[in-house]
């Protein structure tokens, strides 16, 4: 494992390792142990107690923060007609069909989310195994795959963002950049952890919120006590 660099270390002694703090002491550390000479992104990590194995307990969906996360999403739609003139009024920055899914098969890139007519999905259910392993494959479950394009590009815009439990029951959510206030990153937080506590799974056992903790890209992750978020 590379070494840390210095300021790494120095941020590192500021943070207790052993203690969980209240989310503003949490991100007001992150804040201050954020190093790097770009503005870094905050991150919130959740361990949640579910089984990710059974389908029952596949937590998966997304929400628009209210301060949004200092990134402007690329939008592409795939959609026909008065949908594609629709999603290009909404500001999509790409709108097309059969000519953005071979351009995507020759490997082009150029966005951050996908939004899909349900007309659609067939031709671009094509593409499931470019876009599934980068986790870009439209998807009704996040409100990626709808008629309302309008809705979709302008939620996607606003900071929409989505979360999805891995195989270890971990989520992992952007909640903005070190350069937002205080404030503004603990609404964002507060957000996000009041989603998944309404996510849970009536299956799920035993603690829900295990372990919670926000980063910054470079900085130590810092733990945010649970107990005071929800059980």
């Amino acid at each position: 494992m590379a070494k840390k660099g210095k300021k790494y270390q120095d941020a590192v002694k500021l943070v207790d390792r052993d203690a969980a703090y209240l989310a503003d002491e949490a991100i007001e550390l992150v804040k201050k142990t954020a190093t790097a000479k770009f503005d870094e992104t905050v991150e919130v990590a959740v361990r949640l107690g579910v089984d990710p194995k059974k389908a029952d307990q596949q937590i998966r969906g997304a929400v628009v923060l209210p301060n949004g996360t200092g990134k402007t999403q690329r939008v592409l739609v795939f959609a026909k007609g008065e949908k594609a003139k629709e999603a290009e009024a909404a500001g999509a920055d790409y709108v097309g069909d059969e000519d953005f899914i071979n351009k995507i098969n020759q490997g082009w890139f150029e966005f951050d989310v996908i939004v899909a007519t349900p007309d659609m999905m067939a031709q671009v259910g094509k593409l499931g195994r470019v876009l599934g392993p980068k986790g870009l494959m439209p998807n009704p479950k996040t409100g990626t795959v709808t008629f309302d394009v309008q809705k979709a590009v302008n939620e996607i815009k606003a900071g929409k963002v989505e979360y999805r439990v891995d195989k270890a029951g971990n989520i992992h959510v952007p909640i903005g950049k070190v350069s937002f206030e205080t404030e503004k990153l603990v609404e964002n937080f507060t957000t996000i952890i009041e989603t998944l506590v309404k996510a849970k799974p009536s299956a799920a056992k035993g603690t829900y919120m295990k372990n919670v903790a926000v980063a910054s890209t470079m900085g130590p992750g810092v733990r945010v006590n649970a107990s005071s978020i929800a059980k």
